[in-house]
């Protein structure tokens, strides 16, 4: 599913009379806040046929839907049966019981465009659904894609329902009202829109005529006329004065048959999180919140997921909530402590739920030894330009927690030295970015150094412009994704130095051909060596399938002389194999080179789990292209090419 992070591929092209805008685009702060146009690849060949060691895995008989087209028809059925009869929880198992997160956009998008064709009843009960659903099946990044997959078809939309901008921008208020869609996403979806599409209308009339309406909340939720099943609002009113009662009253049993008779299981997280929040701003009512959730969880009333779900909302909010409450951290701390002692919360929440405070938890005394290693180990790097023995260094000092510190260090270390200090630093991201860092922490790295921007630009007067350039050629290198770029910003102070720079790089990446001249910014030298070897990659692979010469193959890998970087090898050589016809001839080049250890299972897993990621995407032009992989992979599979973790790959 490429919705709102399509596969950004960015064209090179030679521009000598423009390069005066790239200057005059590093100036533009507070405006045109989002990313440039790019263009998919094109894969073309999908006649290719599978050889005869490929063939045997043909007959896979599987109920999960393996492809898209499968689950359109799966999931048709489910919407029009929750039409008829509005319950809730059929839906929800039917939707699980198809095992296929990766495509329940494609429900959010299919079950908001059937109900706006509908009466207003059907509507209402969309919105309820997509309300009961979120937090258990449906993640608000999910209902996100599902809306803007709506908002980019509004033009076919308008041709079968007249007042499709009106209805849809109702949809999306209400979901944002209904705290399943964060507001955030009206800048996000505005960005990745055409200036004057009809998307962007019903973006503006979500803003103009219902969020900023007085009383909004209340008008969005009786646009519909309610229906037989009370509001999301009306629910969390409810859940609300249950709760009131039961702390004045203590009587549990009461409670219990109340929040039995809301009926609404998928939305117990609710409950969770509101008496949580009571037993915060009332230290006194704790017992009784604690005792509540307790026995409700060992009376399986509210499922252990649903508690989960109840403390990670809280979490997520819990930096808003310590403006009406100082001590909110240390009180949520408490609770998550408690609960997870007494065994009601899983043992794990205690280490996922505040990341951001992990650091600021461990030693001094390690965080101090670890900069300082770190340190000698860029240093080292900055004299030597090698790439694997930096990564090797940097698995010694087994500390993967601190990996974002390091990118801080790395980038603040190159910032206040020469081009190819810096050119440096950003390959390195790149190759950190496929051997030991994830995209978490990237962004932890860069929000550390946006967050202390002001600081940094006491010592560098250019820290700001130079930031800028790093975050956009993160972007441009996929070390980043363009919408990173937004959730980083919502980590920042508005206004601030560092949000600021985020609006710089947006600039950066907005201006013509910026791909070319950002990867020039800091005048090529080692930081073309990632962009020339996939080129060279690309042309040693064709030539070896019109060759078929496979000693010389493998001499031009040994060339390029980037070991950590032979993923890129295994991901354009499987991707060829589904193209071409002669897949036998390339799978018998990535066996030579696992053979000769020229290729390591890492480097091997990491190429197949890249493909797996994009499948969404070769999909739309080898229709085969799920099949051919899993092709590939039961033959890597039985011939030892892939770590045993690649199947916990999603």
């Amino acid at each position: 599913m490429a919705v709102l992070l399509p596969a950004w591929e960015y064209e090179f092209v030679n521009m000598a009379t423009e390069n005066h805008l790239f200057a005059i685009a590093m100036q533009i702060v507070m405006i045109n806040g989002g990313g440039g146009k790019t263009e998919q690849d094109n894969h073309e060949g999908v006649d290719s046929l599978p050889s005869q060691e490929l063939k045997k895995l043909a007959n896979g008989n599987s109920k999960i839907p393996g492809t898209l087209d499968d689950y359109r028809k799966l999931v048709v059925p489910i919407i029009e049966e929750y039409f008829s009869t509005g319950d809730v929880e059929f839906a929800a198992s039917e939707l699980r019981g198809l095992g296929s997160d990766q495509f329940h956009y494609y429900f959010v998008k299919k079950l908001i465009s059937m109900a706006m064709d509908r009466h207003d009843k059907e509507k209402e009960m969309a919105s309820i659904l997509l309300s009961s659903l979120y937090a258990d099946l449906l993640s608000s990044y999910t209902i996100s894609e599902g809306y803007m997959m709506l908002l980019e078809s509004t033009e076919d939309l308008t041709v079968d329902i007249p007042d499709a901008t009106d209805v849809l921008a109702v949809f999306i208020a209400r979901a944002i009202v209904d705290e399943i869609l964060p507001p955030v996403f009206l800048t996000r979806a505005r960005a990745l829109l055409p200036e004057f599409s009809k998307g962007i209308q019903v973006l503006q009339v979500v803003q103009k005529s219902y969020l900023s309406a007085p009383h909004h909340a209340e008008l969005v939720e009786r646009k519909w006329g309610g229906s037989t099943h009370f509001t999301v609002e009306e629910a969390k009113r409810r859940i609300q004065n249950i709760l009131r009662e039961y702390i004045e009253s203590g009587d549990i049993d009461e409670a219990f048959r109340c929040i039995r008779e809301l009926s609404l299981p998928f939305f117990h997280h609710e409950v969770v999180k509101r008496a949580l929040t009571f037993g915060m701003e009332n230290i006194s009512s704790q017992p009784l919140i604690l005792k509540l959730l307790k026995e409700a969880a060992a009376g399986c009333l509210i499922s252990p997921n649903q508690i989960s779900k109840g403390f990670s909302r809280l979490a997520e909010g819990v930096d808003d909530l310590s403006l009406d409450i100082p001590s909110a951290k240390a009180l949520f701390d408490k609770l998550v402590s408690t609960a997870i002692s007494e065994g009601w919360l899983d043992a794990s929440f205690g280490k996922s739920a505040a990341p951001d405070e992990e650091m600021q938890n461990t030693s001094a005394v390690k965080v101090k030894r670890f900069k300082e290693e770190s340190g000698h180990i860029i240093h080292e790097y900055f004299l030597s330009d090698d790439v694997p023995e930096l990564i090797r260094s940097l698995e010694e000092l087994s500390a993967p927690e601190f990996n974002p510190i390091f990118l801080k260090k790395l980038v603040t270390l190159a910032m206040d030295r020469k081009s190819r200090e810096k050119e440096m630093a950003s390959v390195l991201l790149s190759s950190l970015r496929l051997e030991l860092f994830s995209t978490e922490d990237i962004m932890k790295g860069f929000v550390m150094l946006l967050q202390s921007a002001e600081d940094t630009a006491l010592d560098i007067v250019d820290a700001p412009s130079e930031l800028a350039l790093f975050l956009a050629r993160a972007v441009i290198d996929e070390v980043l994704i363009p919408l990173n770029l937004d959730e980083i910003s919502i980590k920042l102070r508005p206004n601030s130095s560092g949000s600021q720079t985020v609006q710089m790089a947006r600039a950066l990446l907005s201006a013509r051909h910026s791909g070319e001249r950002i990867l020039r910014c800091w005048g090529g030298g080692t930081g073309w060596a990632v962009e020339d070897a996939k080129d060279k990659i690309t042309k040693l692979l064709e030539e070896y399938n019109t060759g078929g010469d496979l000693g010389e193959a493998c001499r031009c890998i040994r060339d390029l002389g980037m070991p950590f970087f032979n993923h890129e090898v295994v991901k354009k050589a499987l991707v060829m194999a589904m193209e071409k016809q002669n897949d036998t001839s390339i799978l018998a080049l990535l066996q030579e080179c696992f053979g000769e250890g020229l290729i390591t299972i890492n480097q091997m897993t990491k190429g197949f789990a890249r493909v797996k990621e994009g499948l969404d995407d070769l999909i739309l032009d080898i229709p085969n292209a799920q099949e051919k992989f899993g092709e590939y992979v039961e033959l890597a599979t039985e011939r030892g090419w892939l770590l045993p973790t690649f199947a916990s790959i999603p």
